[in-house]
């Protein structure tokens, strides 16, 4: 019980807490940082996703040279 009380207390902010969050980043960082801190952000997320994709793809390169070493078994 103690868990799904402590879940409630950390769910989402509703439309008021949103506004004071918008107007709390306005405040401290300024109109004119804003688009600087977003491009970053999003310079972020790209990198994070074009490594996500380079290592899946040398996972999935890795896994079919196996496939393909694998020795086949001996005929009897």
């Amino acid at each position: 019980m103690l868990v799904a009380t402590n879940f409630l207390m950390l769910s989402m902010p509703g439309g008021m807490e949103w506004v004071l969050i918008i107007l709390a980043v306005l405040i401290l960082f300024g109109g004119r940082k804003i688009p600087e801190f977003m491009r970053g952000i999003g310079k972020g997320i790209r990198e994070f996703n074009d490594a996500k994709s380079n290592v899946k793809k040398e996972i999935e390169e890795g896994m079919s040279e196996k496939d393909k070493k694998a020795p086949s078994s001996p005929a009897q």
